[in-house]
């Protein structure tokens, strides 16, 4: 009877410390997975690069700013009012370029 009972108490205390362990590890891979998550995100963050300009349409006319820049840096002499609904849409909430190569070449499609 008493081996029986020692029996018991072993297997359970067995039991539970599984449990327990298959707890912590679990635990320990989903903070390890959390971190990693965490780690591309700010990694994503550094690699993006900011845009170098944007252009937006202001009162009919095209203007191209730098960034961080308040005043355009120059317009764009193109009819906006002939464009795509679509295009428009786009110049009304800007559009960015991460370079003057990107923006040359947007200026040369919507002026020719």
């Amino acid at each position: 009877m008493i081996k029986s009972v020692k029996n018991r108490i072993f297997m359970t205390l067995f039991a539970a410390l599984s449990i327990s362990g298959f707890i912590v590890i679990c635990t320990l891979g989903d903070s390890n997975g959390q971190r990693r998550r965490e780690e591309k995100a700010a990694a994503a963050e550094i690699s993006e690069p900011q845009p170098a300009y944007k252009v937006i349409e202001q009162n009919g006319r095209i203007a191209v700013y730098r960034r961080g820049s308040d005043t355009p840096l120059k317009y764009i002499h193109a009819d906006v009012s002939l464009m795509p609904e679509l295009d428009r849409e786009e110049l009304r909430k800007g559009i960015d370029f991460a370079d003057e190569k990107e923006l040359r070449r947007y200026i040369q499609d919507i002026t020719s």
